[in-house]
């Protein structure tokens, strides 16, 4: 059996929107390596496409309005305002009318999309324009978090439902950001990225909470959400189901039951899965960490119990799999 040793809390204060911070870990474990940004603004006649790949994206109308066609699908129209995350790298075109030829993002910017740095980006035409703010990441494809498998291929927040969740607010500070470019320019970006994710996420879940069972339901769960927290918060605690159920006072069997429903994982499952999450981020963010003080943040005394467990779940040895993301991958990894 594996041995466990009571790591240090997490220095994160908890909030108290579980559901945020929590699709806040979720944004951080799963993208690699810094966000991609532009600043567009499309005068039509013109379409740029989005290949399927690893890369999740989001894109933000702050002028005009304009089509987005997914690959296989219907067109749905954007409005100013409008939010569209496409969380798990579904291709995809931007159209200022459904039909339109749209031009590959690769030849717009002149190289692989995974290596593009923010920019302003144009297209020039005699018709309307389409003020576009585009972002992204690369996705992790080694580990992957159960919320992220459930969401929907796109999540299209309007204008009138992004109103009150922050949204606007992180647009404009994104916009901000963008026009004075300088020193920490490239992080405060990459954090507000993360931020417009958040912020979907939330919103999309906020409207499944009550109504749907699943992870939406368990983020609002009042015992269930409490224990992914602390999960979250420490995950190199010595947790077992009996802690978690005192704490959130819930008795054994109820919470027990309760969290499987709900997460489709038992509570010690979870908490492993958690833990090689949280260690492949160390492993990625922080490659002069050594090894066994990786393992011991996630909660292992021995280097090799962690080496175990960490290739039972990503199927690499913890040395090869940090060997990996030395140089990125290509976007389709």
């Amino acid at each position: 059996m594996d041995t466990q040793i009571l790591a240090p809390p997490n220095t994160r204060a908890r909030s108290a929107d579980v559901v945020a911070d929590i699709a806040a870990d979720v944004v951080a474990a799963t993208r690699r390596g810094s966000a991609l940004y532009s600043r567009n603004r499309f005068c039509a006649p013109w379409g740029i496409r989005i290949p399927a790949g690893a890369l999740a994206s989001v894109h933000v109308v702050t002028a005009g309005a304009c089509w987005l066609t997914p690959d296989d699908g219907e067109p749905v129209h954007l409005a100013r305002g409008d939010v569209v995350l496409v969380p798990a790298g579904l291709g995809h075109c931007l159209v200022d009318s459904p039909g339109r030829p749209a031009l590959a993002i690769e030849d717009l910017i002149g190289g692989p999309l995974g290596e593009m740095a923010p920019r302003d980006l144009a297209i020039a035409g005699d018709g309307p324009v389409t003020g576009l703010l585009c972002g992204g990441y690369l996705l992790e494809a080694d580990l992957r978090h159960p919320l992220t498998t459930l969401l929907p291929p796109m999540l299209h927040i309007t204008a009138g439902r992004a109103r009150g969740t922050g949204l606007p607010a992180a647009v404009d500070l994104l916009s901000a950001e963008s026009e004075r470019a300088g020193p920490g320019t490239a992080a405060v970006i990459a954090s507000l990225i993360d931020l417009l994710f958040v912020y979907v996420l939330r919103a999309w879940l906020a409207d499944r909470g009550e109504a749907e069972a699943g992870w939406a339901a368990a983020l609002h769960d009042p015992a269930v959400g409490e224990a992914l927290a602390m999960i979250h918060i420490s995950p190199g605690r010595p947790w077992t189901v009996d802690m978690l159920a005192r704490a959130v006072r819930v008795p054994r069997a109820t919470f027990a039951r309760r969290f499987t429903i709900l997460t489709g994982q038992s509570p010690m499952a979870y908490v492993t899965m958690w833990r090689m999450t949280t260690a492949a981020q160390l492993l990625r963010d922080d490659r002069t960490l050594p090894l066994r003080e990786v393992a011991r943040r996630v909660g292992y005394d021995s280097e090799f119990a962690f080496a175990r467990a960490f290739k039972r779940i990503t199927g690499d040895a913890p040395g090869r799999y940090r060997a990996a993301q030395r140089a990125p991958g290509p976007a389709g990894r």
